[in-house]
């Protein structure tokens, strides 16, 4: 009987033909709903090659009658985190300006000032877009001479959108500890675009 059980589950299991077969069935559909719901082709293509590299790592062998629910469940999560990082970047935009003029030693914590119900954030516009994208060049630039662990810290948390403990679990130090580091981080990095001359909104 037990050899019966695994033979069934063996033809069961997608093929790697059949999982090309469904990716390639579902690519174009996947496309329209990114781009539906970001607004951004290059976008909306990173979303969906994402995905499928992520069903295939993950999921490859399971049923073929099971992947559409989990290619779904895949794709939805990756817009949502693309539109946690835009509301991240955007919050650069008008965020550093406010706590600027704090003192060094203030803790200050900008996705703690932000609210997005629902990750119902908008695209910005061509002209708030490429202030962004000059914004977000310059913060680059500024990361590349911060210190190490400060640098560590803000990626960690700023970039990849991990939580303080999360953080603080890969950087093998204390929940106080990263937010010092991120404190820092972004005053420092404030100076840097003022040093500029760049006017934040």
């Amino acid at each position: 009987m037990l050899p019966f059980i695994r033979s069934k589950r063996s033809i069961e299991l997608s093929t790697p033909t059949e999982l090309s077969q469904f990716l390639c069935n579902a690519e174009r559909r996947a496309y329209k709903q990114a781009l539906f719901a970001v607004r951004d082709e290059h976008a909306a293509l990173d979303i969906v090659q994402d995905s499928m590299i992520k069903l295939a790592e993950k999921y490859g062998d399971k049923p073929v009658k099971e992947l559409p629910l989990l290619f779904q469940r895949i794709l939805q999560n990756t817009i949502r985190d693309y539109y946690r990082r835009q509301k991240v970047r955007n919050a650069w935009t008008t965020l550093f300006s406010s706590f600027a003029t704090k003192s060094e030693e203030d803790e200050f914590d900008p996705l703690e000032s932000l609210v997005d119900d629902d990750n119902r954030s908008a695209p910005p516009l061509p002209d708030a877009e490429l202030q962004q994208k000059q914004i977000i060049s310059r913060i680059e630039r500024a990361l590349e001479r911060l210190p190490a662990r400060q640098r560590e810290a803000f990626l960690l948390r700023y970039w990849e959108g991990m939580d303080i403990i999360e953080t603080a679990a890969v950087m093998g130090c204390t929940e106080g500890s990263v937010k010092t580091h991120c404190s820092r981080a972004t005053h420092a990095l404030a100076a840097a675009l003022k040093d500029t001359g760049m006017e934040l909104p």
